[in-house]
């Protein structure tokens, strides 16, 4: 499932694209916003992210241009959040609207029930290995009719071991991922996770799932 995401702040833009990639989307962009229509419709993306103010022409513009050939789904997303801004852009065929700043998880829920509307349902968002389930938009792992609910670093740490299934992945990695941040992350705190993640898997029958390399990290 590929997002385009048409946004001149370069740190909002890698924002974004490091938010969906961990639900499982492609995401490209460009900084060509003379020709950005082209672009955004040539990627075959399954869903643009729009924003109004643009370099060369506006959103409502950009808008306009991609409904005059292609019915894919588009969502604003601007920091402009007037009444008038929210009508002129559904009034010119976007599907939604959301103002920056943004609730991440609120973000996807409403592009994911957007894709379903249109049968494009992301796939991403249910990941299954070795019979367990972790459903990313209920933060839920189910395994054997049995269901429980993650925190988000349980579920950022299982996630990104679920989509590197079978491969070891360091200590250092999970870090980088979860807390992307130049701050030093205690060690420790990535232990009290990992603690919970297992004691959680051991709830719904799943007490050896994740497994510990010495030294080297952890895989599933």
């Amino acid at each position: 499932m590929k997002l385009f995401i048409i946004e001149d702040e370069m740190p909002i833009r890698k924002e974004l694209t490091q938010f969906f990639k961990k639900y499982g989307f492609q995401c490209e962009s460009s900084d060509d916003f003379q020709d950005i229509v082209q672009l955004a419709l040539k990627s075959g993306a399954d869903l643009i992210l729009l924003d109004i103010n643009l370099p060369y022409q506006d959103g409502f513009q950009v808008c306009r241009e991609i409904r005059q050939s292609s019915h894919v789904p588009i969502v604003v997303l601007t920091s402009r959040n007037t009444d008038f801004d929210e009508l002129m852009s559904l009034n010119i065929g976007a599907d939604d609207f959301v103002s920056k700043p943004y609730n991440a998880q609120v973000l996807l829920a409403r592009i994911q029930k957007l894709l379903s509307r249109n049968g494009r349902a992301q796939e991403g968002v249910v990941l299954t290995h070795k019979g367990l389930t972790l459903n990313l938009l209920k933060a839920e792992i189910s395994h054997n009719g049995q269901n429980k609910k993650l925190t988000k670093n349980e579920m950022g740490i299982l996630r990104l071991l679920m989509v590197n299934k079978g491969n070891i992945i360091p200590r250092d990695a999970i870090i980088d991922d979860l807390w992307q941040s130049e701050e030093f992350i205690d060690e420790n705190t990535l232990n009290v996770n990992i603690v919970r993640l297992r004691k959680a898997l051991a709830e719904i029958g799943l007490t050896d799932y994740l497994e510990t390399k010495r030294g080297l990290g952890y895989l599933v």
